[in-house]
């Protein structure tokens, strides 16, 4: 029997153990070793102050808020509520702003509000949702009679970064358990973790390394199938170097963007044009553009909030993998937001003219500037809704204005759904000095 399929196996069994353990308190469950201090920290009673009280919520306590209409499409329930949109439109900063909120306090009651929501902008590492779909999918067609095993896979197989998850300078949490050591660094070649640290690294620190790493492994599963769980690194890039570009581009572009389609998501919505990092390119090349709307990734999250996105359990992980658990930025950073379960993903795409001006800043782009936030938040009241804000603001840097929408839109959704508001915070923003694309 071969090594991979034994620590499979006991990866099932491992899993199978601690259903119950899950986001910080799943580290059993998902071996993510980043968990495992944090937990510890709890254990411990020690100051951890990266993360505020809503960060802290329990695998079980995880779940999904419109299962009671899976029979109605996304479109039934996209019906603007024309109170809550108009006071939505008020707050609504003027310009190139567009939104998609849909409240679902109470699920048989939703409310929904846009704003320019099929206008259509570079997503930015919004787009690593498409990937983490992809791995889902995939995973799904391996093993379609048995979720446990796919839970296996994600854990208990491990893959090394090689040349792929090069050239990206966002860093990546490495916590050495025996020595309760935590180093922060950027992904090298013999980096080996396994898929679902990867994945962890993709959406809680948006490593774009990360990323092309786990659109390699999504079209790897899509060209092995029943052989992918033992395939080995060297046959894999002997896989790459003997396919013809434009095969491997083609099924590229299938793997991530075929699962958008079959969720009712059109090209203009929503549609990822390639890798995240330049050394794949070798190898797999681009295939247009990448573009996102509100409305588009409004459908994703409301498909996830059903239960069908590949199936319910798999619709109930991938929103797990977007709960954070680590620091806070842009609209999530808001500080009405700290007592609230967030699930959360930001994205930004840039350009400086710097013959128009030399000192034009990062993520301040004066020819574009794309930031773009979606976000699940679940506040302790019971008020639960969803937004997708996707903006491009010249010659600033939108995290703040972001930051302050967040809060003007909550204060909106606990009004008109009769709940007494949150505490209101003071709110300063400070500029980090490393803006991470989360």
């Amino acid at each position: 029997m071969k090594k991979r399929y034994i620590l499979l196996i006991a990866g099932i069994l491992i899993s199978l153990g601690f259903m119950r353990y899950y986001p910080i308190d799943g580290y059993e469950y998902t071996g993510i070793k980043r968990l495992y201090q944090i937990r510890q920290f709890q254990k411990d009673s020690v100051k951890y102050n990266r993360i505020p009280k809503g960060a802290y919520k329990k695998w079980a306590d995880i779940q999904l808020h419109l299962t009671n209409k899976t029979t109605d499409s996304v479109e039934d329930l996209f019906v603007v509520d024309s109170d809550f949109d108009r006071k939505i439109k008020r707050i609504t900063p003027s310009g190139n702003y567009s939104l998609a909120i849909m409240d679902m306090s109470d699920p048989e009651n939703l409310r929904y509000a846009e704003h320019r929501e099929t206008v259509g902008y570079q997503p930015g590492s919004v787009g690593k949702l498409a990937v983490l779909l992809a791995v889902f999918d995939q995973l799904e067609k391996i093993c379609p009679d048995s979720y446990e095993e796919r839970v296996g896979y994600l854990k208990s197989i491990k893959v090394t970064s090689r040349y792929w998850g090069l050239g990206d300078h966002h860093t990546i949490p490495i916590y050495d358990i025996e020595k309760d050591r935590l180093t922060k660094r950027q992904v090298i070649a013999s980096d080996e973790f396994s898929l679902f640290e990867w994945l962890d690294h993709m959406v809680s620190v948006s490593n774009n390394g990360a990323a092309s790493i786990m659109y390699r492994e999504a079209m790897l599963m899509a060209a092995f199938g029943q052989e992918y769980p033992n395939l080995d690194a060297e046959k894999a890039e002997k896989y790459f170097k003997e396919t013809p570009r434009d095969s491997l581009t083609n099924l590229a572009n299938t793997v991530v963007n075929q699962p958008l389609r079959d969720l009712g998501i059109k090209e203009s919505e929503w549609k990822l044009g390639g890798m995240f990092t330049r050394p794949p390119e070798r190898y797999v090349g681009r295939k247009g553009g990448s573009i996102g709307s509100p409305k588009g990734l409004m459908k994703f999250l409301v498909k996830l909030e059903q239960g069908k996105v590949i199936d319910k359990e798999s619709s109930l992980e991938m929103k797990r993998l977007m709960y954070m658990t680590d620091r806070r930025i842009r609209y999530a950073r808001s500080p009405r937001l700290d007592d609230a379960a967030v699930y959360f993903k930001s994205g930004s795409y840039y350009k400086c003219d710097r013959t128009k001006d030399p000192n034009c800043a990062s993520y301040a782009g004066n020819v574009f500037n794309y930031m773009n936030s979606v976000i699940i938040v679940e506040q302790e009241n019971g008020v639960k809704y969803i937004v997708c804000l996707m903006t491009n603001v010249l010659n600033k840097n939108s995290a703040g204005a972001h930051m302050y929408l967040a809060s003007k839109i909550d204060d909106v959704v606990n009004e008109t759904a009769n709940i007494n508001k949150p505490e209101i915070k003071e709110e300063k923003y400070v500029e980090d000095k490393d803006e991470s694309d989360n």
